[in-house]
């Protein structure tokens, strides 16, 4: 019955854009070295969104890193960092919070410092991207299961094309990585290949 209700109702496609912008959601430090107690190996999903900036960086696109960051006395963290200990490695100015270094944010590239999940709540990102034209957003990082499914529901409804190469999204486990790839690409995302992605900027002007 399930998949039933998952029928031509879903899953419709959106499309790519004339403006990107390539939103890399929190691979910092803290979640891409497994020896954190936020970390897991991300290497091939690190790996992959690399690829895709230097495409993107040819083209002259837009690039936008976010990380999550806390003042001391975690009072800007709510009941977040209850529900999650583990955030209380993510200090301002640590390098816990620093983007890895495998994709070394460029000159003009912006990392917005969140504090929830979604890249959106909070932050100047929205008005940031519309001011600059953008149409479209290619959503990588992690985990898939939280702060890229929470941007991504965001990015819709700001009015982007919302785009999840799923090559360059990573989760901690295989099981809500598939089911929140699947909800995406049933409501909120297109989710394609990294070189559907690839193809896409190769043809931007």
């Amino acid at each position: 019955m399930a998949e039933l209700n998952y029928g031509s109702g879903f899953s419709g496609a959106i499309g790519f854009g004339q403006k990107p912008v390539v939103l890399v959601i929190d691979f910092i430090n803290a979640f891409t070295n497994p020896a954190s107690p936020l970390g897991a190996d991300f290497t091939q999903e690190v790996e992959a969104t690399r690829r895709l900036l230097e495409a993107a960086r040819s083209k002259k696109a837009t690039v936008v890193f976010t990380t999550v960051a806390y003042e001391p006395g975690y009072q800007d963290a709510g009941f977040f960092i209850r529900k999650v200990p583990a955030l209380r490695v993510l200090k301002i100015g640590s390098e816990e919070v620093k983007v890895d270094p495998r994709l070394d944010p460029q000159y003009g590239e912006h990392v917005v410092i969140k504090k929830y999940a979604s890249a959106f709540f909070g932050t100047n990102l929205a008005s940031l991207l519309t001011g600059q034209g953008v149409d479209t957003a290619i959503i990588t990082g992690c985990t898939t299961s939280g702060c890229v499914r929470a941007s991504a529901v965001d990015s819709l409804q700001y009015g982007f094309r919302t785009i999840i190469p799923q090559e360059c999204v990573g989760d901690r486990a295989q099981g809500p990585h598939q089911a929140n790839l699947f909800d995406l690409r049933s409501k909120y995302a297109d989710i394609v290949s990294l070189q559907d992605v690839l193809l896409y900027l190769e043809q931007l002007g």
